[in-house]
């Protein structure tokens, strides 16, 4: 399974349910990157992905976007084969 990194904060609904969504899938392990206890990391987020809210999502080297986003995906079918890559 290709790693999984989430720039999130700790009170965001999104990063939660973006979170659960993957547990669903069979993803143990997520790299949390929170963007509220570290202003640099907010800034990092925001020059890579061109996007201000969380959350941030990538899987291996592919960014999906926020939770909706990661939900479309999955509606579409092309998260199980993204995870499986």
């Amino acid at each position: 399974m290709p790693h999984v990194k989430m720039y999130c904060t700790a009170t965001c609904p999104y990063c939660q349910m973006a979170e659960r969504l993957l547990s669903n899938k069979g993803v143990t392990e997520i790299e949390k990157i929170r963007i509220d206890l570290d202003p640099v990391q907010r800034d990092t987020m925001i020059e890579i992905t061109g996007r201000r809210t969380v959350p941030q999502i990538f899987i291996g080297d592919h960014h999906v976007g926020g939770f909706d986003d990661l939900s479309a995906l999955d509606s579409g079918g092309a998260l199980d084969p993204l995870l499986a890559a």
